[in-house]
């Protein structure tokens, strides 16, 4: 039937009058509705002294720069090319004092779009409901969403207190249960706990049936990476996932890699899209892998910055905890919530790790260089300061 203009228009007419009826959306999948999304720095950030989450402070390369500023026009158009970026980074890990422990080859790393991405991915690929997570607890705070969305139950083993220490027997006694991932965060995000590349081998050896994942992103500030170390071909339960994000300060435009056997890396691979990472990041990303010496300053600079603080904290005897990475855990006398807004008030971003486990009352403080350590440790006193 075809309605006249009068027609049609009556009858819009009379749609209006109806009462609204408001429904709710569809449900999503269990794991998802009971999921608590992971809070993560958004909005508000810009112009103050970002000392909340272990970002690079004093930005990339700026050979970066001039490469983003280069970038032609016509390839913004046209989706991304990969070729070289898997190889620049091998390329930059053999020439490291380090070194790798054996030849790798384009296969054995992935891209992603940040470690996140990588993460991410990881779990999709390899983990199912009913299936375990494994990993310490306090830890990176994704790793439980991600496991969640999978159904995935999380066995967190405390670090053993005092001083954090990581847990080994309890982790030895876990993965005679074969969970399905071992997460291990080396440094350890917050608590700076740290494992030897041996103890990472020894773990993966003990359970070959459990996929290792360890995440190196703030190795550079300790040296424990285990890729000197490895040889997939002989531990293929083992990935490694790096960042560009810490060190070399492309935070802002996210790349992560996966390192390890081609078959894993192929899995994990196969539950991303095509073009997760973008042209510009690979340009971004060629250059800071090419200015080695740059992100080696920053790293020196952070080291410095570190031992400056932390003589001030001794002498101050402030009650704090420095272990590896570049951040350090900090227990002010007043409230660390209060504490961490006074910061904020002044400029700078700390974050407080309130209602964590084993940390609670406590800050995170991302270290930068020296400079802004001063600016933050004048601050603080002045804040944290005795009634």
């Amino acid at each position: 039937m075809v309605c006249s203009g009068s027609t049609l228009l009556s009858v819009l007419k009379g749609l209006k009058q109806l009462e609204l009826v408001v429904t709710p959306p569809p449900d999503a999948r269990p794991e998802v509705e009971r999921l608590k999304a992971y809070s993560a720095p958004l909005e508000g950030r810009r112009n103050l002294l970002r000392l909340d989450f272990n970002e690079n402070t004093m930005g990339p390369s700026p050979r970066v720069a001039e490469a983003i500023r280069a970038f032609p026009a016509d390839q913004i158009a046209i989706y991304p090319e990969y070729d070289g970026l898997r190889e620049a980074l091998i390329e930059n890990l053999e020439s490291s004092p380090a070194g790798l422990a054996s030849a790798l080859t384009a296969a054995h790393v992935g891209l992603f779009n940040g470690v996140d991405a990588a993460i991410h991915a990881v779990i999709h690929a390899y983990g199912a409901a009913g299936d375990t997570l494994l990993t310490t607890s306090p830890t990176f705070g994704y790793y439980a969403p991600c496991a969640g969305m999978q159904g995935m139950a999380i066995g967190a083993v405390p670090h053993e207190l005092p001083g954090f220490v990581f847990p080994m027997e309890a982790i030895r006694a876990a993965l005679l249960r074969k969970p399905r991932i071992l997460m291990l965060c080396n440094p350890n995000n917050p608590t700076g706990t740290r494992l030897q590349a041996a103890q990472v081998l020894e773990l993966a050896a003990a359970a070959p049936e459990t996929l290792v994942v360890v995440d190196e992103l703030y190795e550079a500030f300790t040296g424990d990476s285990v890729l000197p170390s490895v040889d997939f071909r002989v531990v293929p339960n083992l990935l490694v996932l790096r960042s560009l994000a810490k060190t070399a300060g492309l935070a802002g435009l996210r790349i992560g890699f996966a390192l390890g056997h081609p078959d894993v890396v192929d899995r994990v691979g196969r539950v991303t899209g095509p073009y997760d990472v973008n042209s510009l990041v690979v340009t971004a990303a060629m250059a800071a892998l090419a200015d080695q010496p740059y992100t080696d300053a920053y790293v020196e600079e952070v080291l410095r910055a570190r031992n400056w603080l932390v003589t001030e904290l001794t002498r101050q005897r402030a009650i704090y905890h420095a272990a590896g990475g570049n951040y350090l855990l900090l227990w002010p006398r007043r409230s660390s919530e209060t504490v961490e807004a006074e910061l904020r008030a002044a400029g700078i971003l700390v974050r407080s790790m309130a209602g964590k486990p084993q940390i609670d009352g406590s800050l995170r403080i991302s270290i930068g260089t020296t400079e802004q350590m001063q600016r933050f440790w004048q601050a603080y006193q002045a804040i944290d300061s005795e009634p």
